[in-house]
């Protein structure tokens, strides 16, 4: 996920070089897009492994995105207080060490580990949106806020469009012709330990590369001149729960980001079912890349749109068109029901970006506190999803289950047409 205020963060720096920051702040984007797509692709992976069902198997959301409850303000004021070139590089290293602690995830064949080093490496995540939403608003105008985040989201998309293919092909392609749960003690803890090495595999892969990236971002760390922020205590933000548009755009980032990763999480195991495309499980995978690279393709698409019609009116349209999508999927068969559901990236294109910016208007130097709190609001990605894996456990259904996104999406269409004027303070 990603996000920017509509005004600067906080910040009066003007002199660094457009070019450079832009492709700085795309690659960010691009990282940490594809860094949490990758857990739509572990997620059955794990799920075989350790024989979970649906809600023990969704805890993979909520520890990742459970650090956006815990790391979203105190990664707010380390940001304010070291800069935003530095705080890059600490949450990049803080996502390095996440992924090396899959190594002894793997050495011990616990679901547990696998599930802290997921919660680090989001802690590096959480900083590193921090440090991208200000950087973003200080390529352009604010009038063109929406259109900016929105083009710039299409590069997170980019990253969760590529990250879950190849993915798919070096964790899910090699899981073995048995399963555990045909296998106990010895036999299954070094089989576990067998399997979860492609996973270590991967994310040492990830490491190495965050490793470079953040030695280039160190080589550039008094490249941002005459930064400032505003100084407040550590919930400080949470005054900014008083301005009604605030808050009401804080609760659809909480059902908008739950809703997208409950979808994207079932993904894999809702095509594999016989009565849509009854695929195998890597092939499945594969398909995820499908579902976010409609959120990229409609981004580039939005970032147009967006200029010409109000965004608040953009917003309520495509999640209309999202509730629309998951009802054909669960009424139907085959592929129509498959590759609805699939589409439905296409309409959580602008979902987020617009959200924010929609908050966000005239928050001014308050911007890096409602980043902060913003960051909170991501923990929907946990609590969604958990509870959607509740109720296809309960009901046996996935179908039924995919009910609780779509309840998420009429709030957010609610929103849209709420601001769908600009802000007035």
């Amino acid at each position: 996920m990603a996000m920017g205020p509509q005004s600067a963060g906080g910040s009066d720096a003007q002199n660094i070089d457009a070019p450079q920051l832009r492709l700085f702040v795309m690659a960010l984007f691009f990282i940490f897009g594809g860094i949490t797509s990758l857990n739509d692709v572990i997620i059955p992976k794990l799920k075989e492994l350790f024989t979970l069902n649906f809600t023990q198997a969704m805890l993979v959301q909520f520890c990742f995105f459970t650090a956006y409850l815990v790391i979203g303000l105190p990664g707010a004021a380390l940001v304010k207080r070291i800069g935003y070139m530095r705080g890059a590089v600490a949450g990049l290293v803080t996502m390095m060490i996440g992924c090396l602690l899959f190594i002894p995830a793997s050495q011990t064949a616990t679901y547990g580990v696998f599930l802290l080093a997921l919660f680090v490496l989001a802690s590096g995540v959480v900083i590193v949106q921090v440090v991208s939403n200000p950087l973003i608003s200080l390529l352009g105008k604010p009038k063109t806020a929406h259109s900016r985040l929105t083009f710039a989201q299409a590069f997170n998309s980019l990253g969760t469009t590529v990250f879950p293919y190849f993915g798919a092909i070096l964790i899910l392609g090699s899981l073995a012709s048995m399963s555990a749960d045909q296998l106990s003690g010895a036999e299954l803890d070094a089989y576990r330990t067998a399997e979860t090495q492609a996973i270590v595999n991967g994310y040492l892969g990830l490491a190495a590369a965050l490793a470079v990236v953040a030695i280039v971002v160190w080589f550039f760390r008094n490249a941002l001149k005459g930064e400032s922020h505003e100084p407040s205590s550590l919930f400080g933000g949470f005054q900014l729960l008083s301005r009604p548009r605030f808050s009401y755009g804080a609760a659809c980032i909480f059902l908008y980001v739950g809703a997208e990763v409950a979808i994207g999480s079932l993904i894999v195991n809702y095509l594999m079912q016989p009565h849509v495309l009854a695929l195998p499980e890597v092939e499945a995978g594969k398909l995820i890349g499908l579902y976010w690279g409609g959120a990229m393709v409609g981004r580039f698409i939005g970032s147009a749109v967006l200029r010409v019609v109000s965004p608040g009116l953009v917003l309520a349209g495509v999640a209309a068109g999202a509730i629309a999508l998951i009802l054909v999927s669960i009424s139907t068969t085959g592929a129509v029901s498959g590759y609805s559901l699939l589409a439905i990236g296409l309409m959580n294109s602008i979902m987020f970006p617009t959200i924010f910016s929609l908050a966000c208007e005239k928050l001014g130097a308050r911007a890096a506190d409602g980043s902060g709190i913003i960051n909170i609001a991501i923990f929907g990605g946990a609590v969604v999803p958990l509870i959607t894996g509740v109720i296809a456990d309960a009901t046996g259904s996935l179908s039924m289950a995919f009910l609780l996104p779509a309840l998420c999406y009429a709030i957010i269409a609610g929103f849209g047409i709420f601001a769908r004027r600009p802000a007035t303070d």
